[in-house]
This record gives C-alpha cells, structure tokens and sequence, in this order.
C-alpha cells in the first residue's frame, strides 16, 4: 500500500502540531482566553489524531488470513472514521461548550502579547504542514484532472485529506482566534473571545461531518475512478472482435478496499466454440495484462458466464448497478 508519501506528511503534522498545542495551553491558562483554550485543544486533538492516522496505516499493512482473506486494508478506513469522531466531539464539543462559558461569564485577557506571539508562531507551523500537506494531495490530484474540493471527494486516501482538512481548520481557527483576541483586546469586547471560541468549534464540526461523511462512503465500498473502469474494459476489449475468443463483457465491478488495495470482479462471454484451455490462456493473459496496468488491484476475479445466463441471473436476482460499466 503506497502510503509513503502520506505518512511523511501526517510525521510532519504530528510534530508541528505537538510542540503547538503545548504553546497553546501554556499560552491560554496564562492569559485566561477561551479561544487560546479552544486552540489548544483542536491541536491536542489533531496530534492524537495522527497516531490514529498511523495506526490505521500500520494495521492496514497486516497480511490476509482465514478470517480476513482480503486483508486488513479497511482498517484505514475505520480509524479515519475514529479521527472524524474525536474532531467533532472533543474538538468542536469542548471549544462551543468553552465558547459559551465565556460569553456567559466574560472576563478581561491577560498578558495579551503572549497571546499574539503564540497565534502567530502557531499560524507559521501549521502554515508549514499545511503547504507539505496540500503538495503532496496537488501531486495526486493533477493525475485525476479534478479541481481541489472534487478531488477531496473523490479521494480514496482519507489520511492525506484528513491531514489537509484538519490543517486548513487549523489556519482557520487560528486566524478566528487572532480576531478574537484584537477584539477583545484593542476593542473591549471582552465577550467576543468566547464567540471566537465558539465560531472555531463551528469549524471543526463542519470539517468532521465532511470527513465523515466521505469516509463513511469509503467503508461502505466506493468504485474505482472511472479511468481505472474504462482502462480495465478497454485490456478485456483487446480480446473482442474477429478471430478472438471474448464476445461480450456483461460486467466490470471495482472496490477499493484501501486507498492501494482494488478489488475487481469481471464477467465475460466466451464465444462457443472456445476451448476450455483458450478460457483458462484469456484469463490468464487477461489478469496479467490488468495487474500490470494497475498496481493497485490485488483482488481480480473474472467469471465466465454466456450473456443469457448473465441476464437472466441479474433478472431473477436484481442488483444495483452502482459503479458497474456493463454495456
């Protein structure tokens, strides 16, 4: 699993994100501000966040056996989910719930050059990760040719777009954080730390529901991109037409069962008059030329069936074609 490159990122977010989180906590019970308090848990939690990221990634590398034949690739997946979680209920939970506090309870700031010095420090490291994290995520996503927020969506490697979206609500965080102290601090506005606070936990909430909601999709079964789909069918095709042995392709279905780890499943027709051992070379060659295109499909499985019997299967027993290319 080609998880190189994202775990040099997540080691580099890890490290900027502990030395900021002592900073902050330093920094938030010597000034008394909220929003530092809510900084510095959202980079407590982010550096937890990225042992379980490399957790994931270590147990993903554990090899199949009889109970699990297909690897342990989803593990990534689940702890990715794990992170989502954590972000949204310490993260967001604790900062609204100390946002609320302050406002209700609202009270000067002290020594607020600390507090400046801190937040800009902060927005420097973070700043750091974040431009090592989004070069690496731009590395993989000009290949796909989609734009920034299409190819979050589309990723299959939640702990690089986890690292991304967990640094972005960080600069975010911080640069709501250094409003909130001006405010507070030149303003007078002793309240607006704690609505600081409380926009910052807003921030994290929504990025959890988005990393959720994408990595639930990724534990239950996404297909792989369509460039993988139509270069599968294009191999399989280059054994179609006159003189050779395949007639019709009654299906292609892909999973990714980890970012690197594809599971792909083909049905084919055999012209009648092909013979047994014809089936078994085609197949063969078929599997070959398919795992040597693609790296990332570990799991093939071709099944050869007549377009009749095919048909009539998926009659009596419908399935949704969801990431099928049947034609």
């Amino acid at each position: 699993m080609d998880t190189g490159g994202s775990k040099s990122v997540i080691f580099v977010a890890f490290v900027c994100n502990l030395g900021i989180a002592v900073a902050k906590f330093v920094a938030a019970a010597w000034t008394q501000s909220s929003a530092m308090l809510s900084e510095a848990i959202h980079s407590l939690v982010d550096t937890s966040n990225q042992l379980l990221l490399l957790l994931g990634i270590k147990r993903g590398k554990i090899p199949a056996d009889a109970q699990h034949p297909f690897g342990h690739s989803r593990e990534i997946y689940f702890w990715s989910f794990i992170v989502a979680m954590v972000l949204f209920s310490l993260g967001a939970g604790v900062a609204v719930y100390e946002g609320i506090d302050k406002v209700l309870h609202p009270h000067p700031l002290e020594n607020v050059a600390v507090l400046y010095a801190v937040l800009i420090v902060a927005m420097v490291l973070e700043g750091y990760s974040l431009l090592k994290a989004i070069a690496e995520f731009n590395g993989r996503r000009r290949a796909s040719g989609l734009g920034f927020v299409a190819a979050l969506r589309a990723s299959k490697a939640p702990a690089l777009f986890a690292i991304v979206l967990e640094d972005l609500a960080a600069m975010v965080g911080l640069s709501i954080a250094f409003l909130g102290t001006m405010a507070a601090h030149l303003g007078g506005y002793e309240w607006a730390d704690g609505i600081a606070s409380i926009l910052i936990g807003c921030v994290l909430a929504y990025v959890a529901i988005f990393m959720a909601s994408e990595i639930r999709s990724l534990i239950i079964g996404e297909s792989a991109s369509r460039t993988i789909q139509a270069g599968i069918r294009s191999i399989i095709e280059g054994e179609m037409g006159a003189g050779k042995s395949i007639r019709h392709i009654n299906d292609i279905r892909t999973m990714h069962l980890g970012p690197q780890d594809i599971l792909v499943t083909a049905s084919v027709d055999f012209d009648d008059w092909v013979s047994a051992r014809t089936v078994e070379e085609v197949t063969a060659r078929l599997q070959s030329a398919i795992k040597a295109r693609y790296a990332q499909i570990n799991h093939l499985f071709i099944e050869v069936q007549s377009k009749e019997t095919f048909a009539a299967i998926r009659s009596a027993f419908p399935v949704q074609a969801v990431g099928s290319t049947a034609h």
